[in-house]
């Protein structure tokens, strides 16, 4: 599946798009697909560690 992964502080260019495996749900557990999710402009400031 393809992710956002964000891993240090930073504005937009630390947002990188990633391959990782398919997520198996556990007991009890279920599992989505998501076709689309976005980003908000709060998170990129969220991500410069500023209010």
């Amino acid at each position: 599946m393809r992710a956002v992964q964000i891993t240090r502080f930073g504005g937009p260019e630390v947002l990188d798009v990633v391959d990782l495996p398919d997520p198996v749900p556990g007991d009890d557990e279920l599992l989505y697909d998501v076709s689309s999710a976005g980003v908000n402009f709060a998170d990129t400031h969220h991500r410069l560690s500023t209010n």
